[in-house]
């Protein structure tokens, strides 16, 4: 994609373009000159083909809310969609890439186990796992957040949602990091998702043989009240392979670019220090802020017209909600971070039907890592700049040094 104000050029479909956090610049430029962009395929774009860029909030919540006319599924003569840029075989059969009657049975199960209750009763180990985590840093201590602290809630919370034994947690933690970290198409990534599926198979296999009380064994005993069927064990280890990612790598990221957009506004952290109650908006401005899911794709069904371009059947259409949660026909000032932004209809955890089922988790989360943070009295600076994770699909940091400089007694 050429720019005309300035010549750079940007791959959207390369995660490379990524490696120094999302190109803000880019997607300003395009909100303004070209909301409704056709991106043309490159040597390195998924199947060969371009695809529609949309960075403008009205249009990227429209889109969003049209299941039927743009599709998490496939479109038109199709025989692959999904959810990122390119085709996906499990179109159609994962929770996030299924539509209609399909979803709503998938997401009905699934939220057998997660309830308000169940997410509700993981507040008092969250805290204790934070509270300990903060203890141990000491005075003068270099430490990367990213990788050191960030983390720590996020897959302590999935792994206790998902019933991992504790025995496990660190083999399957590095799975999921290191096939993240390598090119989405690359051997390795493909090998780390096998692994974790296999793990998967053997997890579900014993919980159908002996149920405890964790969210996933609740999940994978559910029955549907329309017809009294389950999850089948394929629908299962996706679910499985899908939370991961979906839970504990875009809350670790939403964690480390919190606190990194903390550090960079100091007044926002003495805000928020000074008064706690304004926690609530933080963890919105937050998500908002860091929006760690930057885009996702759907192909339209039908022809149709968006934003005064002809959109075809079949064609992907990709939706960038970073993007839209930076548009100024939305937000006031939205490059300035405040915690006390309200209202804040971000599209950070999406919305209708597709809208994420995690969010309750990922929001106490937040709530529990900052609160402990705040309690704990550290003072803590940036002892490098950060580095960025080459992703184009959920971006963050990769490294974040700080050095603990204090631990007040106010």
């Amino acid at each position: 994609m050429t720019r005309e104000d300035t010549s750079i050029q940007v791959d959207l479909s390369d995660d490379l373009s990524f490696s120094n956090g999302f190109p803000h610049d880019v997607f300003s430029w395009l909100r303004i000159h070209e909301p409704v962009y056709w991106h043309e395929p490159t040597s390195v774009t998924p199947d060969g083909e371009g695809f529609w860029v949309v960075s403008r909030y009205e249009q990227v919540n429209e889109i969003i809310r049209n299941p039927v006319l743009f599709s998490s599924d496939k479109g038109g003569d199709r025989t692959g969609g999904g959810t990122a840029i390119k085709d996906e075989k499990t179109a159609g059969k994962l929770l996030n890439q299924t539509d209609g009657s399909q979803h709503k049975r998938l997401r009905a199960l699934v939220q057998k186990g997660f309830t308000v209750t169940a997410i509700n009763k993981l507040e008092g180990d969250l805290r204790v796992k934070a509270k300990h985590l903060f203890s141990q840093l000491k005075c003068g201590e270099r430490v990367d957040f990213a990788r050191a602290l960030a983390p720590e809630l996020p897959s302590h919370a999935i792994c206790t949602v998902l019933g991992v034994p504790k025995s496990d947690r660190l083999d399957l933690c590095t799975w999921i990091d290191q096939g993240i970290e390598a090119e989405s198409s690359s051997v390795i990534a493909v090998e780390y998702l096998k692994k974790v599926r296999e793990y998967a198979k053997s997890l579900i296999a014993q919980k159908k043989e002996n149920p405890e009380e964790d969210i996933f064994s609740k999940i994978i005993h559910a029955k549907f009240e329309e017809d009294g069927s389950s999850l089948s064990d394929y629908e299962l280890g996706s679910f499985f392979a899908l939370l991961f990612p979906a839970g504990a790598e875009t809350t670790t990221r939403s964690i480390s670019g919190g606190m990194l957009a903390l550090l960079e506004n100091p007044n926002q952290l003495e805000q928020l220090r000074g008064k706690p109650e304004l926690m609530k908006t933080a963890i919105e401005e937050i998500v908002r802020w860091t929006t760690p899911s930057v885009y996702k794709r759907r192909t339209a069904t039908t022809d149709t017209e968006l934003g005064g371009k002809k959109i075809f059947m079949g064609q992907k259409v990709t939706l960038w909600e970073m993007s839209a949660n930076r548009d100024e026909a939305m937000f006031s000032h939205p490059f300035h971070f405040d915690v006390t932004r309200d209202p804040n209809k971000h599209l950070g955890f999406g919305v209708g039907v597709h809208f994420c089922l995690g969010a309750s988790l990922a929001r106490l989360e937040l709530k529990v890592f900052f609160e402990e943070f705040l309690k704990s009295n550290l003072r803590v600076e940036l002892d490098q700049p950060v580095t960025w994770v080459p992703n184009n699909r959920l971006v963050g940091i990769k490294n974040m040094f700080v050095r603990i400089t204090e631990r007040t007694n106010s």
